[in-house]
This record gives structure tokens, C-alpha cells and sequence, in this order.
């Protein structure tokens, strides 16, 4: 390995590993954490519904 040192390897390495993690992060964790909040969130408004009904004018 001509010109090459451990130091560089070691950088390649860490350099495809970092852009792996961003990838990761960018396309499928934030996503799916917008997704799964907004789900919970849903479901929250759902439960709390179910329990004390629908929003409205006050009963007469």
C-alpha cells in the first residue's frame, strides 16, 4: 500500500461510517421518530375523546 498510511485507512473508514450515520439519522430515524410522535399524539387525542367526547359547545 503505497502512500498510504494508517492514519488515512483509519480516516476512510470512519469518513463511510459517519456518512452511514447520517444517512441513517436523515432518512429513517427523524422520520420515523416525526411519525411515531405524531402517531402518539393522535392517539392521545383519540383516548382523552373517547373519555370526556368530542369537543363542542357546552351541553345545554
Amino acid at each position: 500500500m503505497r502512500g498510504t498510511s494508517p492514519t488515512a485507512e483509519k480516516h476512510d473508514g470512519g469518513r463511510r461510517s459517519e456518512l452511514l450515520t447520517f444517512l441513517f439519522t436523515v432518512f429513517l430515524l427523524i422520520p420515523g421518530l416525526a411519525v411515531g410522535f405524531v402517531g402518539a399524539f393522535g392517539l392521545a387525542i383519540w383516548l382523552i375523546q373517547i373519555i370526556y367526547g368530542p369537543p363542542g359547545p357546552p351541553a345545554a
